[in-house]
């Protein structure tokens, strides 16, 4: 199973739609389809905060991941907030996802990255070896922390 990554554009939203949908069934993330759709399509226009990969095929994507751009001063410029990554359930444990979180920032890298984070629930031992697994690791006295606006 390939992770390939394709950029996801206005067209392909439809595509898209239901896999984000389900991420959020999994997460338990309550949101309707419309802000789902609000969500999603300005990262698919081009904004410059973001970008969305389809990730396999992208006719049949098995999964999608959605990476946010910000600057850091700590970390020399550029950086990003992986912000969701999913895959189907039926491929799940053969790699895609790890080759995905390998390739991805690898192929940003070149164009400036200098940092790339993400959020794990301290309770998901499988998500944590993931993220291991793909080189990122937890920052000692450190916590990710929201404010809802």
């Amino acid at each position: 199973m390939s992770a390939a990554l394709t950029l996801a554009k206005p067209e392909n939203l439809d595509r898209l739609l239901p896999l984000c949908a389900a991420f959020h069934a999994d997460a338990g993330i309550e949101q309707t389809d419309d802000a789902r759709r609000a969500a999603l399509s300005p990262l698919l226009e081009g904004s410059p905060y973001g970008a969305i990969y389809l990730i396999g095929p992208a006719r049949a994507p098995i999964g999608y991941i959605v990476i946010c751009f910000g600057w850091s001063v700590e970390f020399g410029g550029l950086d990003a907030i992986i912000d969701e990554l999913y895959i189907r359930p039926g491929v799940r444990g053969r790699g895609v996802a790890t080759e995905a979180l390998i390739a991805l920032p690898r192929a940003l890298s070149s164009a400036g990255l200098r940092a790339v984070h993400l959020e794990v629930d301290r309770a998901n031992e499988a998500a944590i070896k993931l993220y291991r697994r793909a080189g990122f690791h937890p920052r000692d006295g450190y916590m990710f922390m929201s404010k809802r606006l």
